[in-house]
Parts: C-alpha cells; structure tokens; sequence
C-alpha cells in the first residue's frame, strides 16, 4: 500500500496502481477509510461499495499539480457551498481548490438501477441564488471558480420559480448566471412572452436539450436583454430594402411513436450585435429590414416518449 499528501491531508492505502505525470498521482482508488479536513467540511473519500446503486470508480483524480480534481464520497455529506449546504456524494474541484461541481447522487446507473430509480433518491434542496431561493430535487449545481453560482441543473420532471429581468418565472431543466449574478439563461416550464428586438415572442422549447442547466433556450445578456430563444408559437416575415420578403417559421417532424403524428421542432431565434439569426440563416440587419412577427397555426402534437395507449 501507499500513500499520497493532499492539500486536506494525507491519502492512505491506495491500493490501485497509479497514473504518473511528473511524479503527480492523478487517478487511484483506496481501500480504507481517509477523512480530509476542506474548507467545504470534513470528507470521506469512497474507500467500498456497499450496494447496486452505487457507481465503482476510482475514489480520487488529481490535477498533475497533485491537487484533488474529483472526490467521490462514501456516504452522502453536507458540503458548505456559497448557495447554501447542499447534499452531495461527487463533488469536482478547480485546481486551486475551490469547488466546481457538486453532485448530490453519484448512483450507477444500469440495467438495474435506472435514473427513476436515482431520482426517487433524491431529496429536496434549497439553494440560495441570485435570483432568490429555489427548492427542487437538484442533479448538480455548478459554480464559478470565485465561488459564484453558475448554473443549477435539476432532475426531469421538476420545477422550480426563479426572479428574472420580466418577472417571475417557473423553468425547468435548469438555470445559469454570468459572474456578476445576472440571469444569463433558463428554461421555461410554461410558454412565456417575452419583449424582443423584433416584437413579443411566445418562448418554449419543447424539446430542450435536458442535459445540463449551463446553457438553456431563453439566454439573456448581463443587463437582461433577450439573446437567444427558442418558440413553436411564432413565425417570423423578414421584408428586404428591395420589396422581396422572406417567412420563417417553426418546423415539423415525425413524432417518435409512429409517422401518423407530427410535432413541432422549435424555431431558434439569436440576436447577435445589430443583427438576428433564425436557426442557420444569414444574419439580416435590424435596421436594414422591417420584421413581423405572426402567431403561427400549430397543427401538430406534443413530443410523446411512450407510444403505449
């Protein structure tokens, strides 16, 4: 067996053969109980697992620096955050040791154990951001590296309400904010009219990304105004200085149960400088052409993931 110093003490019983770069440990697991002192609170880095649920991965990756990376822990502790504490059993680190990313489930995920499954794990957390309190069942929560709130991500299904530059708003999926606090995107749980360059547009997305919460279809600058949304309510008709028009409008698809059902692919908006962007098109200049914006004529139907009943 051997060991390895870290910033919050000492590594024992490292039981893997580790990886070398300049003489740096950077990925290895351990076979007994360590307990380092952060300034996040007092840690026990995975050493066993003990049920199904659990993901085996090495317990502990370090920058080539030797700083600690990521720290999977054995049992589920309260870590000291600037959102408040919040539950976690994964929690990532910048190398200058402040906390990147905290993950309150860090469950395998398999033929047996599936994200339902995590999720009914899950509990309820409040988290103190900048745009007042939120409580939801959270997946990971992302901080910048001078400890500020990145972006929230939550689990499907749930809902939290959030304070924006147009009022009160529920979203979903997740939220993100630039350094300074201000709202830099979110995902509207409900369709949501927002002011534009161009007119009032209805934003929603019905099928985002649900990945993460660090980028999310209705995205503003730092002094609130909209950049980027996506809509399935609206179209667009661009009018050129020559008389010629050009429409825009959201698209259709096959839904996934069947060719007899369509729904709507969502028309994605970007205001860049003096300029919108409608999904891939050319920029067209906001003072060059004139734009209406219309209510589109939906004749399709929601996404369905199951095709049964």
């Amino acid at each position: 067996m051997t060991f390895t110093d870290t910033l919050y003490g000492r590594l024992d019983g490292i039981t893997s053969d580790p990886l070398f770069s300049g003489g740096k440990a950077y990925g290895f697991s351990v076979s007994k109980k360590n307990i380092l002192v952060t300034p996040y609170g007092t840690l026990v880095p995975q050493f066993e697992t003990e049920d199904i649920g659990r993901r085996a991965k090495k317990s502990v990756c370090l920058f080539k620096s030797g700083a600690i990376k990521s720290l999977p822990l054995q049992e589920q502790a309260a870590i000291q955050t600037p959102a408040g504490n919040i539950m976690a059993e994964l929690i990532t680190f910048y190398e200058s040791g402040a906390i990147k990313r905290v993950f309150p489930l860090d469950g395998k995920l398999s033929g047996f154990w599936s994200w339902q499954n995590e999720m009914a794990l899950a509990e309820e957390t409040t988290l103190e951001t900048p745009a007042g309190p939120i409580t939801a069942k959270v997946l990971t929560t992302h901080f910048y590296e001078s400890g500020a709130l990145k972006s929230v991500t939550l689990w499907p299904g749930q809902q939290a309400t959030i304070n924006t530059p147009y009022g009160e708003k529920e979203f979903r999926t997740g939220a993100a904010f630039y350094e300074n606090g201000a709202l830099r995107s979110f995902e509207p749980l409900h369709k949501t009219d927002i002011p534009t360059p161009l007119d009032i547009v209805t934003a929603f997305d019905n099928e985002p990304n649900g990945i993460h919460g660090d980028i999310n279809s209705l995205q503003f600058d730092r002094s609130g105004l909209v950049t980027a949304l996506s809509t399935i309510d609206n179209e667009v008709e661009v009018f050129f200085p020559g008389g010629s028009t050009q429409l825009f409008k959201p698209g259709t698809k096959n839904n996934v149960c069947g060719d007899e059902r369509t729904v709507s692919t969502p028309m994605k908006i970007r205001f860049e400088k003096d300029t919108v962007i409608f999904n891939d098109s050319m920029p067209f200049s906001l003072h060059r052409h004139s734009f209406e914006v219309r209510k589109h004529a939906l004749k399709t139907d929601l996404p369905a993931y199951s095709c049964t009943g």
